[in-house]
Protein backbone atom coordinates (compact mmCIF):
# COMPACT_ATOMS: atom_id res chain seq x y z
CA UNK A 1 0.00 0.00 0.00
CA UNK A 2 1.16 3.51 -0.84
CA UNK A 3 0.67 6.42 1.57
CA UNK A 4 0.78 10.19 1.86
CA UNK A 5 1.74 11.48 -1.59
CA UNK A 6 3.24 14.94 -1.97
CA UNK A 7 3.19 16.87 -5.26
CA UNK A 8 6.46 18.36 -6.42
CA UNK A 9 6.46 22.13 -6.87
CA UNK A 10 7.11 21.51 -10.56
CA UNK A 11 3.78 19.68 -10.66
CA UNK A 12 5.01 16.62 -12.55
CA UNK A 13 6.11 14.21 -9.81
CA UNK A 14 4.83 12.62 -6.62
CA UNK A 15 6.84 11.32 -3.69
CA UNK A 16 5.22 8.85 -1.27
CA UNK A 17 6.02 5.94 0.99
CA UNK A 18 5.11 2.31 0.35
CA UNK A 19 4.35 -0.03 3.24
CA UNK A 20 6.25 -3.28 2.81
CA UNK A 21 5.76 -4.81 6.26
CA UNK A 22 2.64 -4.16 8.33
CA UNK A 23 2.47 -4.00 12.10
CA UNK A 24 -0.30 -3.01 14.55
CA UNK A 25 2.07 -0.29 15.79
CA UNK A 26 2.50 2.18 12.93
CA UNK A 27 6.06 3.20 13.83
CA UNK A 28 7.09 -0.45 13.45
CA UNK A 29 6.16 -0.56 9.76
CA UNK A 30 8.89 -1.19 7.23
CA UNK A 31 8.57 1.10 4.22
CA UNK A 32 10.25 2.45 1.11
CA UNK A 33 10.23 5.95 -0.36
CA UNK A 34 9.05 6.07 -3.99
CA UNK A 35 8.93 8.62 -6.79
CA UNK A 36 6.53 8.50 -9.73
CA UNK A 37 5.55 10.85 -12.53
CA UNK A 38 1.96 12.06 -12.25
CA UNK A 39 1.13 10.32 -15.56
CA UNK A 40 2.02 6.99 -13.92
CA UNK A 41 5.44 6.53 -15.52
CA UNK A 42 8.95 6.65 -14.14
CA UNK A 43 8.41 4.83 -10.85
CA UNK A 44 11.57 4.23 -8.83
CA UNK A 45 12.44 3.74 -5.17
CA UNK A 46 14.89 5.94 -3.28
CA UNK A 47 15.29 3.56 -0.32
CA UNK A 48 15.82 -0.18 -0.04
CA UNK A 49 12.81 -1.12 2.07
CA UNK A 50 14.71 -2.02 5.22
CA UNK A 51 13.87 1.13 7.21
CA UNK A 52 10.86 2.90 8.68
CA UNK A 53 10.65 5.93 6.35
CA UNK A 54 7.62 8.21 6.68
CA UNK A 55 5.88 11.30 5.32
CA UNK A 56 8.04 12.56 2.45
CA UNK A 57 7.78 16.02 0.92
CA UNK A 58 9.83 18.27 -1.39
CA UNK A 59 12.09 21.24 -0.86
CA UNK A 60 10.86 24.49 -2.42
CA UNK A 61 14.32 25.97 -3.01
CA UNK A 62 14.39 25.19 -6.73
CA UNK A 63 16.29 21.93 -6.27
CA UNK A 64 13.12 19.81 -6.00
CA UNK A 65 14.78 17.58 -3.40
CA UNK A 66 12.71 14.82 -1.76
CA UNK A 67 13.09 14.70 2.04
CA UNK A 68 11.51 12.39 4.60
CA UNK A 69 11.69 11.10 8.18
CA UNK A 70 13.55 7.91 9.13
CA UNK A 71 13.26 6.01 12.38
CA UNK A 72 16.36 5.34 14.43
CA UNK A 73 15.76 1.72 15.52
CA UNK A 74 18.08 2.10 18.49
CA UNK A 75 16.18 5.02 20.06
CA UNK A 76 12.73 5.00 18.42
CA UNK A 77 13.09 8.66 17.47
CA UNK A 78 13.28 10.04 13.92
CA UNK A 79 15.75 12.05 11.87
CA UNK A 80 15.52 13.70 8.45
CA UNK A 81 16.82 12.21 5.19
CA UNK A 82 17.18 13.53 1.65
CA UNK A 83 17.91 12.11 -1.78
CA UNK A 84 17.54 13.17 -5.42
CA UNK A 85 15.12 12.18 -8.16
CA UNK A 86 16.71 9.35 -10.10
CA UNK A 87 19.08 8.24 -7.38
CA UNK A 88 19.25 4.66 -6.11
CA UNK A 89 18.73 3.19 -2.64
CA UNK A 90 21.83 3.69 -0.54
CA UNK A 91 22.55 7.14 -1.95
CA UNK A 92 20.26 8.93 0.52
CA UNK A 93 21.91 11.00 3.24
CA UNK A 94 20.90 12.21 6.70
CA UNK A 95 20.50 15.98 7.08
CA UNK A 96 19.78 15.97 10.81
CA UNK A 97 21.50 14.14 13.65
CA UNK A 98 20.46 10.56 14.38
CA UNK A 99 21.10 11.08 18.09
CA UNK A 100 18.00 13.25 18.76
CA UNK A 101 14.50 13.50 17.33
CA UNK A 102 13.81 15.78 14.36
CA UNK A 103 10.68 15.46 12.21
CA UNK A 104 10.29 17.43 8.98
CA UNK A 105 6.86 18.78 8.04
CA UNK A 106 7.18 21.36 5.25
CA UNK A 107 9.73 23.56 3.50
CA UNK A 108 10.41 27.20 2.61
CA UNK A 109 11.72 28.72 -0.61
CA UNK A 110 14.87 29.88 1.20
CA UNK A 111 15.73 26.25 1.94
CA UNK A 112 14.73 26.14 5.59
CA UNK A 113 12.64 23.18 6.76
CA UNK A 114 9.84 23.45 9.32
CA UNK A 115 10.42 20.71 11.89
CA UNK A 116 9.57 19.54 15.37
CA UNK A 117 12.64 18.69 17.37
CA UNK A 118 13.80 17.49 20.78
CA UNK A 119 16.98 19.54 20.53
CA UNK A 120 19.73 18.59 22.99
CA UNK A 121 20.36 22.20 24.08
CA UNK A 122 17.29 24.16 22.95
CA UNK A 123 14.73 21.64 24.17
CA UNK A 124 11.48 20.50 22.61
CA UNK A 125 9.71 22.73 20.12
CA UNK A 126 9.11 23.77 16.54
CA UNK A 127 11.99 25.16 14.52
CA UNK A 128 13.12 26.28 11.10
CA UNK A 129 16.05 23.99 10.32
CA UNK A 130 18.81 25.02 7.92
CA UNK A 131 20.98 22.32 6.40
CA UNK A 132 24.72 22.95 6.77
CA UNK A 133 27.22 21.37 4.38
CA UNK A 134 29.68 19.33 6.41
CA UNK A 135 28.22 20.31 9.76
CA UNK A 136 25.17 20.03 12.02
CA UNK A 137 22.02 21.88 10.96
CA UNK A 138 21.03 25.22 12.45
CA UNK A 139 17.76 25.36 14.40
CA UNK A 140 15.78 28.60 14.82
CA UNK A 141 12.91 28.31 17.30
CA UNK A 142 9.38 29.24 16.17
CA UNK A 143 7.21 31.11 18.66
CA UNK A 144 3.70 29.66 19.03
CA UNK A 145 1.46 30.11 22.06
CA UNK A 146 -0.74 27.16 21.09
CA UNK A 147 2.26 24.81 21.19
CA UNK A 148 2.54 25.36 24.96
CA UNK A 149 -0.67 23.34 25.42
CA UNK A 150 -0.15 20.42 23.06
CA UNK A 151 1.20 19.04 19.80
CA UNK A 152 1.07 20.53 16.32
CA UNK A 153 1.23 17.86 13.63
CA UNK A 154 1.16 17.48 9.84
CA UNK A 155 1.95 21.14 9.44
CA UNK A 156 1.76 22.53 5.89
CA UNK A 157 3.15 25.88 4.76
CA UNK A 158 1.00 27.80 2.25
CA UNK A 159 2.39 28.72 -1.20
CA UNK A 160 3.00 32.34 -0.14
CA UNK A 161 4.58 31.12 3.11
CA UNK A 162 2.35 33.45 5.13
CA UNK A 163 -0.06 30.83 6.46
CA UNK A 164 -0.04 27.36 7.98
CA UNK A 165 -2.61 24.62 8.31
CA UNK A 166 -2.13 21.83 10.82
CA UNK A 167 -3.61 19.37 13.28
CA UNK A 168 -3.52 20.11 17.00
CA UNK A 169 -4.06 17.91 20.01
CA UNK A 170 -4.25 19.11 23.58
CA UNK A 171 -1.60 17.41 25.70
CA UNK A 172 1.64 15.76 24.70
CA UNK A 173 0.74 12.07 24.49
CA UNK A 174 0.52 11.29 20.78
CA UNK A 175 -2.91 10.19 19.52
CA UNK A 176 -4.85 10.70 16.30
CA UNK A 177 -8.58 10.82 17.20
CA UNK A 178 -9.90 14.04 18.68
CA UNK A 179 -7.60 16.54 17.01
CA UNK A 180 -8.74 19.99 15.92
CA UNK A 181 -7.67 21.40 12.55
CA UNK A 182 -6.34 24.96 12.47
CA UNK A 183 -5.14 27.62 10.11
CA UNK A 184 -2.78 30.36 11.32
CA UNK A 185 -0.69 33.28 10.16
CA UNK A 186 3.00 32.55 9.74
CA UNK A 187 5.90 34.99 9.72
CA UNK A 188 9.03 33.20 8.51
CA UNK A 189 11.31 36.16 9.30
CA UNK A 190 10.09 36.59 12.87
CA UNK A 191 9.52 32.83 13.15
CA UNK A 192 6.07 33.26 14.65
CA UNK A 193 2.74 31.43 14.41
CA UNK A 194 -0.15 33.75 15.33
CA UNK A 195 -3.87 34.35 14.80
CA UNK A 196 -4.79 30.66 15.02
CA UNK A 197 -8.33 29.74 13.95
CA UNK A 198 -10.02 26.36 14.26
CA UNK A 199 -11.59 25.15 11.00
CA UNK A 200 -12.73 21.62 11.91
CA UNK A 201 -13.58 19.60 15.02
CA UNK A 202 -13.49 22.62 17.31
CA UNK A 203 -15.13 20.52 20.04
CA UNK A 204 -12.48 17.81 19.91
CA UNK A 205 -14.82 14.90 19.13
CA UNK A 206 -12.93 11.57 19.42
CA UNK A 207 -12.88 11.23 15.63
CA UNK A 208 -9.98 11.24 13.17
CA UNK A 209 -9.72 14.65 11.51
CA UNK A 210 -6.46 14.74 9.61
CA UNK A 211 -4.16 15.88 6.82
CA UNK A 212 -5.14 19.49 6.16
CA UNK A 213 -3.47 20.67 2.95
CA UNK A 214 -3.61 23.88 0.90
CA UNK A 215 -5.51 23.92 -2.40
CA UNK A 216 -6.69 26.61 -4.82
CA UNK A 217 -3.48 28.49 -4.05
CA UNK A 218 -4.22 29.17 -0.44
CA UNK A 219 -7.89 30.04 -0.73
CA UNK A 220 -8.94 26.71 0.73
CA UNK A 221 -7.85 23.74 2.82
CA UNK A 222 -8.75 20.13 2.06
CA UNK A 223 -8.75 17.47 4.79
CA UNK A 224 -10.28 14.10 5.61
CA UNK A 225 -12.56 13.05 8.45
CA UNK A 226 -14.07 9.83 9.74
CA UNK A 227 -17.20 11.52 11.07
CA UNK A 228 -19.37 9.14 9.01
CA UNK A 229 -17.33 6.02 9.69
CA UNK A 230 -15.58 6.26 6.31
CA UNK A 231 -12.83 8.62 5.29
CA UNK A 232 -14.52 11.52 3.53
CA UNK A 233 -12.94 14.66 2.07
CA UNK A 234 -13.95 18.17 3.06
CA UNK A 235 -12.91 21.61 1.84
CA UNK A 236 -12.85 24.69 4.06
CA UNK A 237 -12.79 28.01 2.20
CA UNK A 238 -11.16 30.91 3.99
CA UNK A 239 -13.11 33.73 2.36
CA UNK A 240 -16.57 32.77 3.56
CA UNK A 241 -15.55 30.23 6.24
CA UNK A 242 -17.70 27.51 4.72
CA UNK A 243 -17.09 23.76 4.74
CA UNK A 244 -18.23 21.41 1.98
CA UNK A 245 -17.91 17.66 1.58
CA UNK A 246 -16.29 17.09 -1.81
CA UNK A 247 -15.91 13.29 -1.81
CA UNK A 248 -18.77 11.74 -3.76
CA UNK A 249 -19.08 8.14 -2.56
CA UNK A 250 -20.18 7.81 1.06
CA UNK A 251 -19.20 4.13 1.05
CA UNK A 252 -15.64 4.73 -0.17
CA UNK A 253 -12.67 5.51 2.07
CA UNK A 254 -10.77 8.63 1.00
CA UNK A 255 -7.45 9.55 2.60
CA UNK A 256 -4.38 11.78 2.36
CA UNK A 257 -5.68 14.56 0.08
CA UNK A 258 -3.09 16.82 -1.50
CA UNK A 259 -3.06 19.90 -3.73
CA UNK A 260 -1.50 19.80 -7.19
CA UNK A 261 2.00 21.32 -7.39
CA UNK A 262 1.83 22.30 -3.70
CA UNK A 263 4.37 20.32 -1.62
CA UNK A 264 3.29 19.54 1.95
Amino acid sequence: MDFKPSWSKTGNKLVFFRRLKDDPVTVNWITAIGIINVDGTGFHELTDGTHTDFNPTWTRDGLNTPIWNRKNPATGSFFVMQSKVGQSPGQEVAISAESYHTWAFSCLIDGRILVSCAHPTQGWGYFLMTRQAGGPPQYERIDCELAKNGLLDRVSVSPSETKLCFEFQTGFEYKDPGRTLYIADFDAKKRAITNVKAIANQGGKPIWYAYPRWIEGEAAVVYHSYETGKGQLYVYRLKDRTTERVSTNADADYRYPHGEAAPC
